[in-house]
């Protein structure tokens, strides 16, 4: 029975450890793993641009040993060029694997559901869960028990809060979320997030007050205006603006390090001389994106040390 990588919803505290632990393991032992996914193909289709997403996966398939065909969509959405459900059927007669950043979260629903293999979500509208396993793998790295780690996040509700929520009061984090008012967070994924943060000791803060961040161990950030977002600059700043992350902020809050996902706008959500400053584990971040998106190919496709 294959199985997919849509949002990380439907997995337990225990698969989630396992999964960061392999991450460690394959990062740690690379060599161990050169031949993880011999022989294996996976399809890489995309609908939006990306930078770290496409280079993290692209080298990381290869550092196990397989082989990567890339997809360009020209950033078109794929519903309506081909039927997604002709589209998985075909690409699963070939590839073991799919990866797919798409605008809409059904469309990976429905490739998941025609293909035969493994679809992994490699960002939609509603989760990015690779860049999460990420993440927590650098908080891991950093601080060690991610049941003693505070983490807040400090912008606009969107994708990647949705999975820093899930997995991190999955694993038992404290996750606070701070947003301006008008852009929190989907109110079924909180309810889903503080169901989970019960059943596995996490705890979930929803705000939009920066008081809320006071202790936390990591301030985490995120742009201001996603793509594809026509909102005016000057309307963002207003809403955004003493939300911006900043050495005050880091002071105030008592935060040792700060995150973003990037792209990072300079001295827009986050300032430049913080994401330059030993505070900063961006990079950190950035080089987990691959061994995190490793550990999920050889877990899923069943890669062997």
């Amino acid at each position: 029975m294959k199985k997919d990588l849509l949002s990380f919803t439907d997995w337990s505290a225990k698969d989630l450890n396992a999964l960061l632990q392999l991450a460690i393991t394959i990062k740690n032992n690379p060599a161990d793993y050169r031949q993880a996914l011999a022989g294996k193909s996976i399809v890489a289709l995309f609908e939006k641009p990306s930078l770290r997403t496409r280079v993290s996966f692209d080298i990381g398939i290869n550092k196990l040993g397989g082989h990567l065909v890339y997809l360009d969509s020209q950033s078109n959405k794929l519903v309506g060029r081909e039927d997604v459900k002709d589209m998985g059927n075909n690409l699963a007669c070939w590839a073991d694997a799919i990866v797919a950043r798409v605008f809409a979260h059904a469309t990976l629903e429905e490739l998941a559901s025609a293909a035969k293999v493994p679809v992994i979500n490699a960002l939609c509208d509603m989760y990015h869960p690779c860049q999460a396993m990420a993440d927590y793998l650098t908080l891991t790295e950093r601080f060690g028990d991610l049941t003693k780690v505070k983490l807040a996040y400090i912008g606009d509700g969107n994708n990647v809060t949705h999975s820093l929520m899930i997995v991190g009061v999955t694993l038992g984090c404290e996750v606070v979320v701070v947003t301006p008012p008008g852009y929190e967070v989907d109110p079924a994924i909180v309810t889903l997030a503080q169901q989970k943060a019960e059943q596995n000791g996490g705890k979930l803060v929803i705000s939009n007050d920066i008081e809320a961040a006071h202790g936390a161990n990591a301030l985490y950030t995120d742009t201001w205006i996603s793509m594809g977002d026509d909102t005016p600059l000057e309307t963002i700043k207003q809403a955004f603006g003493k939300y911006k992350i900043d050495e005050s902020m880091m002071q105030s809050t008592g935060a040792q390090y700060v995150m973003h996902c990037q792209p990072a706008h300079r001295d827009l959500e986050i300032s430049g001389s913080l994401i330059d400053s030993e505070q900063s584990i961006l990079m950190q971040q950035a080089e987990n994106r691959m061994h995190a998106q490793n550990a999920i190919l050889v877990h899923l496709l069943g890669g062997a040390a």
